[in-house]
C-alpha cells in the first residue's frame, strides 16, 4: 500500500477487511491475546492504557516485538506503540460495525520522518497484514471464539523462489491446488485433508488452507526470500477444545518432516 504522506512530517499506512461477527466478537479477536493468537502470532496482551502486547515471531525472545498500550476504548479502537527504524511507531486499530453482521478492521501504521528511508518497508507491512487478514476472516467465520493452539515453523532453502516453493507443497499434493478444491496429503507426509480458501499469485506464493485433518485448522503455507535464501514459514492453528492435546504431536511431525526435505543450513549461511 502507498505510503501516505503529511505537511507535518507524519506518514502512515493502512490496511483494512471486513469480517463477520459483532464488534465485541472482533474486538476479542484483535484486541486479547488469546484472540490475536488465533490468526497472527502468539501474543500476550495486558488490555489496559500503559500495558503491553507482546508478539512472538519465532523461537527466542529477540524475535518478540513488545508494544505499549497508549490508547484503549473498547470494542472500537486501541493504540500500541513500539521504537523502531524511524523512531515511535504508533498502530491504531479500529472495530467499525458495518450492515448485516459484519465489521471492517483497520489497522494504521505512522511515523515522523523527514526521508524517505523507511518508506518501503511500512508499505510492505500492509501488503503483510493482507494475508494475516485473510486468516482473521476464516477464523472468524469458522472458528470464532474457539481455543486455539498455534504452530509456527520455518524452513529455508537456497533454491530459488519457485523451485523451494514447490520442494514444500509437492510431497503436500499441493502443487495445483485451486480455490474450493478439495486436498489431502499423501500418506508420507503430515496429516493434512480440506479445502484451499486462498492461492497466491506465482509471484507471492503461498495457499492458505482450511482443514478438517488432523483436526479443524487454519494452514499458511508461503515462501519469502530473504538474505540470500528462501524462507519457508509453515503457520498451522489448530481450533476447539481437542487441539491442546495433539499439538505437541502434530508440531513434532511436522517439523521432522520439514528437517527432512530441508536440512537445516549449516550455522553462517
Amino acid at each position: 500500500m502507498p505510503v501516505k504522506k503529511e505537511p507535518s512530517g507524519r506518514r502512515s499506512v493502512q490496511a483494512e477487511v471486513e469480517v463477520s461477527g459483532t464488534p465485541e466478537e472482533v474486538w476479542q479477536a484483535i484486541a486479547s491475546g488469546p484472540g490475536i493468537s488465533s490468526w497472527f502470532v502468539p501474543t500476550k496482551m495486558d488490555e489496559r492504557v500503559g500495558g503491553t502486547a507482546t508478539s512472538s515471531f519465532g523461537p527466542g525472545n529477540s524475535m518478540d516485538s513488545v508494544a505499549k498500550i497508549t490508547v484503549w476504548e473498547p470494542p472500537q479502537r486501541f493504540v500500541a506503540e513500539t521504537r523502531e527504524g524511524p523512531g515511535t511507531v504508533a498502530t491504531e486499530w479500529t472495530v467499525e460495525a458495518k450492515a448485516g453482521g459484519t465489521c471492517t478492521v483497520r489497522v494504521v501504521h505512522s511515523w515522523f520522518a523527514s526521508t524517505d528511508d523507511w518508506d518501503d518497508q511500512f508499505a510492505s507491512h500492509s501488503y503483510g497484514w493482507i494475508s494475516f487478514f485473510q486468516i482473521l476472516r476464516l477464523y472468524l467465520a469458522h472458528f470464532r471464539g474457539q481455543p486455539c493452539s498455534p504452530i509456527q515453523l520455518m524452513a529455508a532453502s537456497t533454491e530459488v523462489k519457485e523451485k523451494a516453493w514447490d520442494s514444500l507443497i509437492q510431497p503436500l499434493g499441493l502443487t495445483n491446488a485451486s480455490v474450493g478444491a478439495r486436498v489431502t496429503a499423501p500418506a508420507d507426509a503430515p496429516a493434512l485433508s480440506g479445502v484451499v480458501e486462498v492461492v497466491n499469485p506465482p509471484e507471492w506464493p503461498g495457499l492458505l488452507l482450511r482443514l478438517d485433518k488432523p483436526v479443524p485448522a487454519i494452514a499458511h503455507f508461503f515462501a519469502l526470500p530473504m538474505g540470500g535464501q528462501v524462507m519457508l514459514p509453515v503457520r498451522l492453528y489448530l481450533y476447539g477444545h481437542s487441539a491442546g492435546d495433539v499439538a505437541k504431536d502434530v508440531e513434532t511431525t511436522w517439523q521432522g518432516w520439514l528437517n527432512r526435505r530441508f536440512p537445516p543450513l549449516p550455522a553462517g549461511h
